[in-house]
């Protein structure tokens, strides 16, 4: 209640003085051409369809006509007003609702040779541009104007006639937001410029929830518009009151390769084990991000790292209209100094990639450093790129284009996907780093230190994959698991915030199969058998995993799959699932009878069997005879489907059905 009555006594000042400023000019009697104003956005910037906090361009109003203001008189207040089709996302930088969208008056220009020049500092203001001068701020030479709702509550704003009030007095306004999808400067002084020149009006640093709209399903694109209102002591007409200010397109392309693993045989053990932080291999599988468009993936800031690494300090964006092609809008640290300081994002584009279904003994390494490269190139390593790729050179002059290549930096991941500190730099040549982990899921965070505005760009980030095999304790656990790659931080706050992180997103990918690890088998042919004619069949599979050599005791469950006919022609038997058969047991039967674990009589049948068992070593004798075994037998050992291992543990040149690596042992 005490914030809804403050508010109400700042608009009731404000309308009083816009009142004033009405009289004082009908007093002095001044008359004039039309005081009108023409709004342009000029070429739309596309924004990400991902994003919750996108900068929109800036729409200028181009203004002429009325009668300036005499020296002396109050300039009469105006408030102005823009609504967007889309909920505005600017940061909140008081609890009272004042906004970092910022307006100004004659395209005003930092102090040169000052901390706050631009950047680059051979940028030089147009002709007769005022001085930046933040209304109510340190700048602000009257000094008793307040910043905000009523920034000239306490304060007149007067004419002077040459060359312009704006080089003695505010030009810089912050905004309010006064509803979801609003911002308004109360009481702005805006002085005609006569029949001798053009006053411009510039409104910058608005955001806005473009996941909220999203992608267009048509062949016209989504757009962002605003609508530009005035309203106060003077009568300031507006051509083109609706302007488009943004188009909305997907920002994120994603794509992997996929691999799969069996549990008998460990990879990149010496990651596991902690002996080494650089791979034996190559990666097991590889995340692509690629932009949806050129600019898509932005920096921080123009300041960019002298190391590829270390985070910079960010410099001055304080050109108006000047496209930075940056996560940050205008933002003039000497001008500004409250906090959160106007303008400023907290990160470049950030990507969470999101390792799901991790079985026990799982663990997931990436690189720390990832070059940002043309899309479609394959390169994948700092040391594929150019010099510049890992030694970014200092801030390009605004008129050239970026670099060719650009660097992603892996942050120290959380949960959440905020990150934190750049970590690159602790990793070794050509070494990976491990990922974070909750529960079943792993987590890596990497920032953009770097890019290139101009192309479409493209990270493919390496991932390997390190397990120790231990089956007799099921290690790594089987199953498969998933990646998702996305913007980060994905936020559930769709709405401005004073606290929130700039840049956030909404809308996730959805997860991607990305590798599986599967029980080593043993798979068996049994090429005939039969109990057909007088005549039955005896089978015994040993599991052998139990022996003197140290080798992990394994269980599993063994499936028979019969191929063939009963007597009579009728259809073979469906596949039978045994009872799990310890290590050192041994599961037998016969096809008339069945047998141990489960296992069924099928009389009658006869043709092949091929034994999946789900366990690594097994081996099996097949006994065929007459009933009773009285007048003929013969036996045969069961041959082995799978790829016999070679000495150095990985399987042997030849044919193997199943692509499973065994043990062969002569059958």
């Amino acid at each position: 209640m005490a914030d809804f009555r403050r508010w109400f006594f700042a608009f009731a000042v404000v309308a009083l003085l816009l009142g004033l400023g009405s009289t004082a000019n009908a007093q002095i009697g001044l008359s004039g051409p039309t005081f009108a104003c023409t709004a342009n956005a000029a070429v739309p910037p596309v924004i990400r369809a991902e994003g919750v906090t996108e900068l929109v361009g800036d729409v200028t109003l181009n203004c002429t006509g009325g009668t300036p203001t005499s020296n002396g008189n109050p300039i009469p207040l105006s408030n102005v007003n823009i609504f967007l089709n889309s909920t505005v996302t600017s940061r909140l930088i008081t609890s009272s609702g004042l906004s970092e969208a910022t307006l100004m008056i004659d395209e005003p220009h930092a102090v040169l040779g000052t901390s706050n020049s631009p950047v680059p500092n051979t940028q030089t203001p147009l002709p007769g541009s005022p001085v930046q001068i933040l209304c109510g701020g340190s700048t602000d030479p009257v000094g008793t104007h307040v910043q905000g709702a009523a920034c000239p509550l306490n304060g007149t704003f007067v004419g002077v006639p040459s060359p312009s009030p704006y080089a003695g007095e505010a030009n810089v306004f912050t905004g309010i937001q006064n509803a979801a999808n609003s911002i308004i400067w109360l009481g702005v002084p805006i002085d005609a410029p006569g029949t001798a020149g053009e006053r411009v009006i510039r409104i910058t640093n608005v955001r806005v929830n473009a996941a909220q709209l999203g992608v267009s399903s048509t062949f016209v694109p989504t757009s962002i518009t605003m609508f530009i209102a005035i309203n106060g002591s003077q009568q300031v007409a507006i051509s083109g009151q609706q302007q488009t200010v943004a188009v909305v397109q997907q920002g994120l392309l994603t794509g992997n390769t996929t691999t799969s693993f069996i549990q008998c045989v460990s990879n990149e053990e010496d990651l596991a084990d902690g002996k080494s932080t650089v791979p034996s291999a190559g990666p097991d599988f590889v995340v692509t991000l690629t932009e949806g468009f050129p600019s898509s993936f932005k920096r921080r800031n123009i300041a960019l790292s002298a190391d590829g690494v270390t985070a910079p300090n960010p410099l001055p964006q304080n050109v108006p209209g000047f496209a930075y092609n940056t996560e940050s809008g205008f933002y003039a640290p000497g001008l500004f100094t409250a906090t959160p300081i106007v303008g400023l994002a907290d990160t470049g584009t950030k990507f969470l990639l999101t390792f799901n279904n991790l079985g026990a003994g799982v663990q997931i390494w990436v690189k720390p450093q990832v070059p940002l490269v043309p899309a479609g190139s394959s390169v994948n390593d700092i040391s594929s790129c150019p010099a510049h790729c890992s030694q970014p050179p200092q801030p390009p002059s605004p008129v050239a284009p970026g670099v060719a290549y650009g660097v992603i930096d892996l942050v120290t991941a959380d949960i959440n996907g905020n990150g934190g500190s750049l970590s690159g730099a602790t990793a070794a040549t050509g070494g990976v780093v491990q990922v974070n982990y909750s529960g079943t899921t792993g987590y890596a965070t990497y920032e953009v230190v770097n890019s290139d505005p101009t192309v479409i760009e493209a990270a493919n980030i390496d991932v390997f994959v390190a397990f120790i095999s231990n089956t007799g304790n099921n290690l790594p656990a089987p199953g498969a698991s998933t990646v998702a790659a996305n913007f980060a931080p994905l936020s559930s706050v769709p709405t401005a915030s004073s606290s929130a992180p700039i840049p956030r997103f909404a809308q996730p990918h959805t997860p991607a199969a990305a590798f599986t690890i599967e029980l080593c088998t043993c798979n068996l042919l049994f090429p005939f058998v039969t109990n057909q004619a007088g005549f039955d069949t005896g089978i015994a599979l040993a599991n052998t995993s139990l022996d003197t050599f140290g080798t992990s005791a394994q269980q599993g469950t063994v499936k028979l799959t019969y191929f063939g006919s009963t007597a009579g022609g009728g259809a073979a038997p469906p596949p039978f699932t045994t009872q799990t058969v310890p290590a050192g047991a041994e599961l037998i039967f016969n096809l008339s009878s069945g047998g141990n674990f489960g296992v069924p009589a099928t009389p009658g049948f006869e043709g092949y069997i091929i034994a999946t068992a789900n366990f690594q070593y097994c081996h099996a004798f097949v006994f065929i005879s007459d009933v009773g075994a009285q007048k003929l037998a013969e036996g045969y050992l069961a041959i082995s489907l799978d790829a016999p291992f070679n000495l150095f543990g990985g399987a042997t040149n030849g044919f193997s059905r199943t692509g499973v690596l065994g043990e062969n042992e002569g059958h």
